[in-house]
C-alpha cells in the first residue's frame, strides 16, 4: 500500500565511518575510500510537488525550467543505439515542475501531489532548502544515508521473494518495460524504508547533493543526461525510474551522476539535510 505522506518527516542519521565509492562498478565511483561523517538529520523522503508548491506560494520562486524548459524522457517502440541518448531525451520548453511530463501533461496534475518534485536545478533545490531551514546533503552524507547500515541483497533491485524493492526500469531500456505502469515517478512511500528509515534513496529520482562534480573524476557515461556534462555540474545520487539492468545500473548507493547545474530534467529531484537536532516532527 502506498503511504501518502503530507510532508517530509526528518530522520536522525548517526555519525559513522563507511567505505564510500566502488572500485568494481562504473569508473566515476572509484576509488573506494574510508570516510567519516558527523551526525545530521535528513528528510525521510524526497521533496514532493505539494511541498514545493507551498514554497513557491510563500516565496514566489520561479524555477529555471519555468523560464527555459526541461529535458523529458521520450518513450520508444523499438530498440535503438544505446550510445545515443538523444534518441530518448528531448528538450521541452513547456516542461517544468508544474508540468513534469512535458507540454502534453496536465498542468499541476493533482495525481502527482505525492510524487517527488522534478524538473528542478541545484539552484532551485538550494532555494527550497534554505526556505525549509535546511541544506542539500553532501555526497558522503547522502551515500551513508542510502547505505542504511545494511548491505543490499544480491537480488537487488528485487527482494529475496522476487518483489520489486525500488522504482526502476524492468525490461529492456529504453523501449520495453515489463512493469504494469508506464515508466515514471511514483509517490513517495511506495516502497519500504531502508535501514535508516528513509524512503526511495535508490530509484524513483536522482537526488541532488551539495557537491560539485570535479574534473578529477573520470567521465560518466551519458545515459542520464540529454547532453554532455558542462563545466558546472552537481553530483546527483541514487539512480531513477530510468535505470535498467541492461544499461544504467546506477540504483546503488555508490552510483553518481554529473547533473549540469543549468539543466532541469524529469528524473531529478532532491531532499534536504538539517542539523542533528532537527528530527522527525520538528519544524
Amino acid at each position: 500500500m502506498i503511504q501518502h505522506l503530507p510532508r517530509a518527516p526528518r530522520q536522525h542519521i548517526p555519525a559513522g565511518t563507511f567505505v564510500q565509492g566502488d572500485d568494481h562498478a562504473y569508473p566515476e565511483e572509484a576509488p573506494a575510500r574510508t570516510v567519516s561523517v558527523g551526525a545530521f538529520a535528513i528528510d525521510a523522503h524526497a521533496v514532493t510537488n505539494t511541498q514545493f508548491a507551498a514554497f513557491v506560494a510563500d516565496t514566489g520562486h520561479v524555477t529555471v525550467a519555468e523560464r527555459d524548459g526541461a529535458s523529458v524522457f521520450v518513450p520508444l517502440d523499438r530498440a535503438v543505439d544505446l550510445a545515443d541518448p538523444t534518441q530518448w531525451w528531448r528538450h521541452d520548453p513547456g516542461a517544468s515542475w508544474r508540468r513534469p511530463r512535458g507540454s502534453d501533461g496536465r498542468l499541476d496534475d493533482p495525481e502527482l501531489a505525492d510524487h517527488p518534485v522534478v524538473c528542478v536545478t541545484a539552484d532551485d533545490a538550494i532555494a527550497y532548502a534554505r526556505w525549509a531551514g535546511g541544506r542539500l546533503p553532501t555526497e558522503a552524507e547522502w551515500e551513508w544515508s542510502a547505505a542504511g547500515s545494511i548491505a543490499l541483497p544480491t537480488t537487488w533491485p528485487l527482494a529475496a521473494d522476487g518483489m520489486l524493492s525500488a522504482n526502476v526500469w524492468l525490461g529492456e531500456f529504453p523501449w520495453r518495460s515489463i512493469r504494469r505502469a508506464a515508466p515514471g515517478t511514483m509517490p513517495v512511500g511506495a516502497f519500504p524504508v531502508n535501514g535508516f528509515g528513509l524512503f526511495d534513496m535508490l530509484g524513483n529520482v536522482w537526488e541532488l547533493t551539495s557537491d560539485d562534480w570535479s574534473a578529477d573524476h573520470r567521465p560518466s557515461s551519458p545515459c542520464c543526461s540529454s547532453r554532455p556534462t558542462d563545466s558546472a555540474a552537481s553530483v546527483a545520487k541514487g539512480g531513477s525510474f530510468l535505470c535498467a539492468a541492461n544499461y544504467c545500473r546506477r540504483y546503488r548507493p555508490s552510483a553518481r551522476h554529473p547533473q549540469p547545474r543549468t539543466e532541469a530534467a524529469c528524473h531529478v529531484g532532491f531532499r534536504c539535510a538539517y542539523p542533528p537536532g532537527k528530527v522527525a516532527g520538528d519544524d
